[in-house]
């Protein structure tokens, strides 16, 4: 499959932060595959990328504990001039969780608080420009945010992404907005009012596509995840929300079809 074109202001890398490196690359291998190389401990602190058939599609690293966050899931969106990106969220009533940072050779990361609480990461393309598989089996095909402050929310990364909204839903019932539309969307934006407990915040979930979902959760549940949200049959796939080895939420979808 050809690389997938990443254009400004979209979701162009995932990672995840785990307490148990060696457990989540054995979780991962099994359910979908990957293989792994290990960073330079100097340069990277031991980053960890995780490639399915040879490509990157995304990286792993260590949760020490002094933060005092779980195990998670992280996007990051691309951005050509990350130190105005930083500005610009901040400007537009977000914070700064991370300064801009030079990674050696590869680019520049930061994360960032959007208005409405999620945390996002920021990635300048250097040497390393992105997951090099999507929404294929084993590879991210999906990026979603849970909010509670809908129309900030979408506004926000409208001013400061210059994201080009596409309106999927707009009732009490389901608000739904996402980065492009119909087969050329990459990301979207739900509003989480009505059923995101009040102890969890604003959050984004990546989705792995996968060849069978009811075989990849029996696969989870064998070695060690839970089932968050069986699977569904929905207009966009078959899809389940489940935790890794480790507690890591992640979501699964079947044949995903966004058009």
């Amino acid at each position: 499959m050809p690389k997938p074109t990443i254009t400004a202001g979209s979701p162009c890398w995932i990672d995840l932060m785990t307490s148990d490196p060696q457990r989540s690359m054995g979780f991962y291998s099994a359910l979908f595959g990957w293989t792994f190389e290990i960073g330079d401990q100097e340069k990277y602190g031991g980053y960890t990328m995780a490639f399915k058939d040879g490509q990157a599609v995304a990286g792993l690293m260590e949760n020490d504990g002094v933060s005092g966050y779980p195990d998670v899931w992280s996007t990051y969106l691309r951005v050509e001039d990350i130190a105005a990106s930083v500005q610009a969220a901040a400007v537009n009533g977000g914070t700064v969780h991370l300064q801009p940072m030079d990674v050696p050779k590869q680019g520049k990361m930061a994360m960032i608080g959007d208005v409405g609480g999620a945390s996002i990461g920021l990635w300048e393309f250097g040497g390393h420009t992105g997951y090099q598989l999507a929404a294929e089996p084993g590879a991210p095909a999906w990026h979603e945010l849970f909010t509670r402050n809908f129309p900030a929310t979408v506004k926000f990364y409208e001013d400061v992404f210059g994201w080009d909204i596409s309106v999927v839903g707009d009732s009490d019932e389901f608000r739904y907005s996402t980065l492009g539309s119909n087969e050329e969307a990459t990301a979207g934006i739900m509003d989480a009012t009505s059923f995101l407990p009040a102890e969890v915040p604003a959050n984004w979930h990546v989705y792995f596509a996968v060849e069978n979902a009811d075989a990849t959760i029996q696969e989870t549940l064998a070695r060690g995840g839970t089932v968050i949200q069986p699977a569904e049959d929905t207009p966009f796939g078959r899809n389940a929300a489940l935790t890794d080895a480790t507690g890591a939420q992640f979501w699964i979808t079947q044949e995903m079809n966004l058009g």
